[in-house]
């Protein structure tokens, strides 16, 4: 599985991004897709993540601005990210885990910078 983010950038405190991240190779039907992050300094972290079925889980700090949605026939994962604060500055990585295997596959990151 291969996958390919887009989406990052340098954005002002308080406005939105979204990233995009398209999966390709052997798809599976049942799967989680995930963005994670890494702030300098910091442990790559949980940001939210979405099954195939639909359920999704946020991280705290994310909860009502943040936004994953997934287009299953398009094999992409969304995350929309509002209201952005200076410490979401981070490189963002999306996710791909099976189910039930639990394999994970890692795109290679794109960098989100947030300004005050």
């Amino acid at each position: 599985v291969q996958l390919q983010a887009s989406g990052g950038g340098l954005v002002q405190a308080g406005k939105s991004l979204r990233l995009s991240c398209e999966a390709s190779g052997s798809i599976s039907s049942i799967n989680v897709r995930g963005w994670y992050r890494q702030a300098p300094g910091k442990q790559r972290e949980l940001v939210a993540i979405i099954s195939s079925a639909g359920g999704t889980n946020y991280a705290d700090s994310v909860k009502g601005r943040f936004i994953i949605s997934r287009d299953n026939a398009k094999n992409t994962v969304y995350l929309e990210m509002n209201s952005l604060k200076p410490e979401d500055t981070a490189v963002y990585y999306c996710n791909y885990r099976t189910i039930p295997a639990n394999m994970n596959y890692w795109g290679k990151g794109t960098q989100v910078t947030v300004s005050s």
